[in-house]
């Protein structure tokens, strides 16, 4: 299982990407579990996380993140704000699962 969290400002404008997220992963038979949070609350999920996405409103904190959490087991990005836009729950689920594959980390 992978396990991916969603951070925007508040939390609330990222509940409709993830259920999109949510039907095209079960689609795929993709095993994920994808969480929102507002961004203040992230460290509380610190251990159910392999991937961190960051909505585009706070994109300003991924480099912040990627520094901080360098020693971490998970991988920090910003979804595209294109994508997001559209909610396009399938290019985000690949784009994160392309995150782990890609063997990328946060440098």
């Amino acid at each position: 299982m992978i396990n991916i969290t969603v951070a925007c400002a508040a939390g609330m404008s990222t509940s409709l990407l993830v259920s999109k997220m949510e039907k095209y992963a079960a689609a795929q038979n993709i095993d994920v579990a994808i969480i929102a949070v507002p961004e203040k609350q992230f460290e509380k999920h610190l251990s159910e996380t392999d991937i961190l996405l960051l909505g585009p409103q706070i994109s300003f904190l991924e480099e912040k993140y990627k520094k901080k959490y360098q020693e971490s087991s998970f991988v920090v990005s910003t979804i595209s704000i294109i994508d997001y836009g559209r909610m396009d729950g399938a290019k985000v689920v690949e784009m994160a699962l392309s995150l782990l594959k890609g063997g990328q980390k946060n440098e």
